[in-house]
């Protein structure tokens, strides 16, 4: 049983890195399976399908991303804007480890597969409305501490922050810089929200 869970985590483990850099149309079964030194036999007694294989990958990315927000988002002993900061000093951070090459995988499985697959769709639109959840809760907090202005709208702040990451981290993918993720972090703060009057 032990070996089974490990096998089933090292696919995972490899397919998702595999895939978050070369696309999921493009990453084969048996480049994963080679990659991962399982039998290509094995993989059916793990997976139903690649289809399967692919919403057990956004899962797993969606558990790992989670306990990420939790430390930042979650982390009630800091300032909720402060949280909103160390959130996005945490990303650039990853893009400049992976030298920009990886990005976010479910933005860049939106993209490629959104328009495609319904099953994957439905699953990504459920993760990037949790993240929504998460960020809108940071902002309700700014708002009732006075940090930022009474009327301000957290669910649309937090809707506002995820359609905008997500294109300032292609944008970085693109341009081989996190730039275009500082640039965006610094106008978020110094431009989308308002402080309170006086």
């Amino acid at each position: 049983m032990a070996e089974h869970k490990q096998t089933r985590e090292t696919l995972l483990r490899v397919g998702t890195e595999m895939i978050a850099r070369g696309g999921f149309n493009s990453t084969g079964l048996n480049a994963i399976l080679s990659a991962a030194k399982v039998p290509k036999g094995s993989f059916y007694h793990y997976f139903s399908s690649k289809e399967d294989f692919g919403l057990a990958v956004i899962d797993d990315f969606a558990a790992a991303y989670t306990r990420r927000l939790d430390r930042t988002l979650g982390n009630a002993d800091t300032p909720p804007l402060q949280r909103i900061r160390d959130y996005f000093a945490a990303a650039i951070a990853d893009m400049r480890a992976c030298d920009h090459d990886r990005g976010c995988l479910a933005g860049n499985l939106g993209q490629e597969l959104a328009g495609q697959n319904e099953a994957f769709r439905l699953r990504l639109e459920e993760i990037f409305e949790d993240w929504a959840r998460r960020f809108s809760a940071c902002f309700e907090a700014a708002r009732r501490r006075g940090d930022i202005a009474a009327d301000s709208d957290p669910e649309q702040l937090a809707e506002l922050l995820i359609s905008g990451w997500q294109g300032a981290t292609l944008r970085a993918k693109v341009r081989k810089s996190s730039a275009p993720m500082a640039l965006f972090a610094d106008l978020f703060f110094s431009h989308i929200l308002r402080p309170p009057p006086g």
